[in-house]
């Protein structure tokens, strides 16, 4: 592993939705389900409309997300998806060592950044399987961040290696955005409130279709919680979010989840057995959430003709500690796999 405290030339603020506006592409660049939010869901949202007269009430959501982690609801704090949450977490927390575990979600540093912390990087490498050794991160670390599966490696880290960072003095952010992909969230460090400084950060955009929406939560201690409340403007989320969250804690949208995390499961196998097919490509295996990375040597110029086949993939220079010879792929239905696999390898075929 490498650190690394200089800013360099990594465009932080790029995410998969800049891939696929204004062009008419199949998606295979951002990770939210695809036929999401579900009907179900999808009334639950339109019902509140006709409550948006009144100020927005967020007691009972609070409540939901509390009980489906076993936690009471002043450890639980809803916000405007998990972007907030990073905002939050870098202008209301102290850090005079703040570190970033890479390759990772960039907002989290982008937000440290733009709140004016000097971010030092712990680098993962392809070697190691981007896999994290918690010695690596220096022991002064006041605040790291790391996320569970991690995007776009998508490595699931034991949840063991992952508290072994916690320390007293230290905040410990895992996001865990992608978690309710993976069957039984096995790993996942929500509800624990035995490891200190722990802060764990939930999306349901990914799982539920809610990107537009803006929906997530943060599990924390009382008084982290508190301190981030503090710093939101009043009523950051809006009642059909509200809605929306409590609608996704219920058994029933739970049961819904764990199926979708196994399906994807059997899909992403899929993906990775015909990407297995390239002698060109190289993917990693330990993957665990709704995407896989791969590495092909000149990937930009492959991307650029993928997209003139009809397909958006995820560029990977953006994340610290990648280059231009990674992309990001969602997993998707077997006939899209499928579909995606002739494109590539016409693509690699127009390399050659």
């Amino acid at each position: 592993m490498d650190i690394h405290t200089h800013a360099d030339a990594h465009d932080l603020r790029h995410h998969g939705d800049a891939e696929v506006r204004d062009e008419k592409l199949t998606d295979l660049a951002v990770n939210v389900r695809t036929n999401t939010p579900p009907e179900w869901l999808r009334e639950r949202i339109a019902g509140s409309l006709t409550g948006l007269a009144a100020y927005p009430d967020g007691r009972a959501a609070r409540a939901a997300v509390a009980e489906r982690h076993d936690l009471p609801a002043r450890r639980v704090l809803l916000t405007a998806g998990a972007a907030e949450a990073f905002v939050l977490l870098a202008r209301a927390l102290p850090a005079r060592r703040p570190v970033v575990v890479h390759p990772q979600f960039t907002e989290p540093e982008a937000a440290l950044r733009d709140a004016g912390h000097e971010v030092e990087r712990v680098l993962l490498r392809e070697e190691d399987g981007f896999r994290l050794d918690p010695a690596a991160v220096p022991e002064e670390a006041d605040l790291v961040v790391i996320g569970n599966p991690t995007n776009p490696t998508s490595v699931l880290h034991p949840a063991a290696a992952i508290a072994a960072l916690a320390r007293p003095g230290r905040t410990l952010v895992v996001d865990e955005a992608f978690m309710d992909a993976v069957p039984g969230e096995r790993e996942s460090l929500a509800g624990r409130t035995d490891v200190p400084g722990l802060v764990v950060l939930r999306s349901l955009t990914k799982t539920w279709g809610l990107a537009g929406l803006r929906i997530g939560y943060v599990l924390a201690a009382p008084e982290t919680i508190a301190a981030l409340e503090h710093a939101q403007p009043l009523w950051p989320v809006s009642t059909p979010a509200l809605v929306a969250a409590e609608a996704c804690m219920s058994r029933a949208a739970l049961a819904e989840a764990e199926d979708a995390a196994h399906r994807i499961g059997v899909e992403r196998a899929h993906l990775l057995a015909g990407l297995a097919e390239f002698d060109e490509v190289r993917a990693v295996e330990a993957a665990e959430g709704p995407f896989v990375l791969v590495r092909i040597e000149g990937a930009d110029a492959v991307r650029d003709r993928l997209r003139g086949l009809g397909f958006a993939a995820r560029r990977g220079d953006t994340f610290p500690g990648l280059d231009r010879n990674w992309l990001r792929l969602a997993v998707r239905d077997r006939a899209t796999t499928n579909r995606f696999l002739q494109a590539l390898d016409q693509a690699l075929l127009m390399l050659g």
